[in-house]
């Protein structure tokens, strides 16, 4: 895989799971007594935590299986799991559970401050998330490749921070029909990913020779 195709894969997969699109609904509804400037600081300090969090889990993944004995053939395996269970919700148009529960966002209404949590953890940067940008480090061979992962996570942290940014005022400009579209053709992208890393993992244990 070349140094293009390892950041484009990064970029995509890091955007779809992520997916602050489908996020604005639930950031608003859970801030609704605070002003414009209130929210473009809650969205700037919940972009800043989630993008520390993938990078430490990207460079510190590896050292944590070593300590727990997991193989990164079963964590791909595990985590394509987790990418297929948030995709098949994708697909049918709403948020998973995986990246929050509706007791979570109900939390997050009676906060004052939801930047830290739920916000960035774990709607942001949550089990699918995490898994991926650990599985897509385990697929950099180079320093180039990981160098391009930590700058597609700062590229992804710098769009979610927009998109919460734009909807401060309010997401009269975020049709539903459109959002339920992006929404399902994420979902179809994360499955492919979701079935591609479950492919690496079985050509990795030599299940698979192609």
């Amino acid at each position: 895989m070349t140094l293009l195709e390892y950041a484009l894969l990064a970029l995509s997969s890091l955007f779809v799971i992520v997916d602050p699109i489908a996020t604005v609904p639930a950031f608003l509804a859970m801030t609704p007594h605070d002003t414009p400037a209130q929210r473009i600081r809650m969205a700037r300090l919940a972009s800043f935590v989630m993008a520390g969090i993938l990078v430490v889990f990207a460079l510190g993944g590896h050292a944590l299986f070593r300590f727990l004995g997991i193989t990164i053939p079963a964590f791909q395996m595990a985590g394509s799991i987790v990418l297929m269970l948030i995709a098949l919700d994708m697909l049918r148009a709403q948020r998973s559970r995986v990246q929050e529960t509706r007791e979570e966002t109900d939390a997050g209404a009676a906060k004052e401050d939801i930047a830290i949590t739920p916000l960035a953890v774990p709607m942001l940067a949550g089990p699918g998330a995490i898994s991926t940008v650990i599985l897509l480090h385990s697929r950099a061979t180079d320093w180039m490749q990981e160098a391009a992962l930590l700058a597609c996570i700062g590229v992804v942290s710098a769009a979610t921070y927009l998109t919460l940014a734009l909807s401060s005022h309010g997401a009269k400009w975020l049709s539903p029909i459109v959002l339920r579209l992006t929404t399902r053709i994420m979902g179809l992208l994360l499955a492919a990913i979701a079935v591609q890393f479950m492919l690496n993992a079985l050509r990795d244990l030599k299940v698979l020779t192609f």
